[in-house]
């Protein structure tokens, strides 16, 4: 994939593996839904969480995005990250998230219930900004057929968003 064609799979996708650094063990990882606010990506989480808490303490994230269908393809994009906490914007996001979910946008009419919602959990906007991206070919194999000296395996490179 080219540049421009990395853009927009990750405009055209919804769900990813959200990664972050931990203080002990292997990295954390948690499927995310997430929006496009311009080149900028934002996912919804608790405050109390510890995505929200990895941001802060280091401000790196990568985001393994998933086109969803099978076989499986994939873009990693390498974020710089922050944390957001405006009631309006952090009820927004749900907003949006909410629909991304369903399928269709939210009605004004279910804003009340966001926004307490948003409240309740302590929801932050997690506004991550892409710096490179990484991905590799996908290789598949369908049938025995596929097994053969044309199934190759390339090395991936990590490349600017």
């Amino acid at each position: 994939m080219d540049q421009a064609q990395r853009r927009e799979f990750v405009r055209n996708h919804r769900t990813a593996v959200f990664g972050t650094n931990r203080k002990n063990d292997g990295p954390a990882q948690s499927i995310v839904y997430y929006v496009s606010d311009g080149d900028d990506l934002l996912v919804s989480t608790m405050g109390a969480r510890a995505k929200a808490r990895a941001v802060e303490r280091l401000g790196k994230v990568s985001l393994c995005v998933l086109d969803e269908q099978w076989p499986p393809s994939y873009v990693v994009v390498y974020c710089d990250a922050k944390i957001e906490r405006e009631p309006k914007g952090v009820t927004d996001l749900m907003m949006r998230i909410a629909g991304v979910m369903a399928g269709k946008e939210m009605p004004e009419s279910v804003r009340p219930m966001v926004e307490q919602g948003a409240k309740k959990e302590g929801r932050v906007v997690v506004r991550l900004t892409p710096y490179a991206t990484f991905c590799t070919p996908p290789r598949h194999v369908q049938s025995e057929r596929d097994v053969n000296e044309k199934l190759t395996h390339e090395v991936g490179n990590t490349l600017p968003w």
